[in-house]
């Protein structure tokens, strides 16, 4: 089989070492004569499952006491709207930056629910200067996206708040170190950096839990969650699992610094392909571009066809960029090897020869 390399953006390419380790393990869970998949999420076997990935994920974070990782499900959709019924009264003030697609989406959930008020609003190529930031007084919590998946825009800063900072990692959590202290909640879906879709990740710190509205349904209740130690009801057993095995193959690794040095060395690799080329341009500015989401462009978009061909014929797979910009994107997350992104690069090198 020729070597494929998938630079999907959600759901992504998982490390072949968990694959084959989920698969070695499909019929038989340590011993048990059970897969993940049939037991019980209340049964001995799972509630290790379920401990060990938390306390994996605490290590790599460094997460502090204080803090509640729930285990859920409903993508970040879900977050858009249990957000402000968790955190906020009707008559409050939701602060947001919006640098995106993602942010815009969050944003509209959210004005049914609370007041909005713009703080930032980017143009797609970066992120307004902090210093210009317009915050309401007394907002419940400050939002952002700490990477716009499809825009390929990224903060290379967390944001100083005094209020109860919340934000969305779900395309760059686990990239790099993170001092989740200075966050009051942090959410993302699993299928980029962490796992398989169908598994939601959310970091909230205690004093946040327990001020949900009156009308907000059981199942929207952070909570709820939190004192089930994410069981309330069925989760997503085998998303978690391999999430768990995820978390193993980082620590193992060295964790997020070499994690961040291995993502540093792709992105920087790639980028400078694209800027030696002449040929290719990439709509973000250099202090903002993501080290996970690559979008780009070719000199003359007749020629986009012909390139997905071409680089399909070689093993890259998923380049197309997302429907509503167009072009071309490459998301080189953690499971990305740095091999993939050389090969991706000597394509591009390669195309420009025979096309530019």
């Amino acid at each position: 089989m020729t070597q494929v390399y998938n630079f999907s953006s959600g759901p992504a390419v998982l490390p072949r070492e968990v694959m084959l380790a989920a698969q070695a393990e499909f019929t038989d869970w340590h011993g048990s004569g059970m897969s993940v998949m049939e037991m019980s999420h209340r049964g001995r076997e799972f509630t290790q499952i379920i401990t060990e990935a938390e306390a994996d994920l605490r290590k790599l974070l460094g997460v502090p006491s204080g803090y509640k990782i729930l285990f859920m499900q409903g993508g970040a959709h879900f977050q858009f709207a249990m957000l402000p019924l968790n955190l906020t009264q009707p008559d409050d003030t939701i602060d947001f930056v919006d640098t995106g697609h993602w942010s815009r989406i969050a944003i509209k959930e959210a004005r049914r629910y609370a007041k909005v008020h713009l703080a930032a609003v980017g143009d797609g190529s970066g992120i307004p200067a902090e210093a210009d930031w317009q915050r309401s007084k007394g907002a419940a919590y400050l939002h952002y996206c700490s990477n716009e998946t499809i825009g390929g825009v990224e903060f290379p800063f967390i944001p100083q708040s005094d209020v109860p900072l919340v934000c969305d990692m779900s395309s760059n959590i686990l990239s790099r170190p993170l001092d989740v202290s200075r966050f009051g909640l942090i959410y993302g879906g699993a299928q980029k950096n962490i796992g398989p879709s169908g598994l939601t990740l959310v970091i909230v710190r205690d004093d946040l839990l327990g001020h949900a509205r009156s009308e907000t349904p059981t199942m929207l209740d952070y909570q709820i969650h939190a004192a089930a130690d994410s069981l309330y009801n069925t989760p997503p057993t085998y998303a978690i699992y391999i999430a768990g095995l995820v978390f193993k193959w980082l620590l193992d690794r060295g964790g997020l610094v070499a994690m961040e040095q291995q993502n540093i060395e792709k992105a920087s690799m790639l980028y400078e392909t694209l800027d030696a080329s002449g040929f290719y341009s990439c709509p973000v500015e250099r202090p903002y571009r993501s080290r996970m989401n690559v979008p780009f462009r070719l000199a003359d978009e007749r020629l986009d066809d012909a390139f997905l061909e071409g680089a399909k014929a070689r093993g890259l797979l998923q380049l197309k960029g997302h429907r509503s910009v167009g072009g071309m994107r490459a998301s080189i997350y953690n499971a990305m090897p740095v091999e993939g992104v050389k090969a991706l690069c000597d394509y591009l090198r390669d195309f420009v020869r025979t096309h530019g």
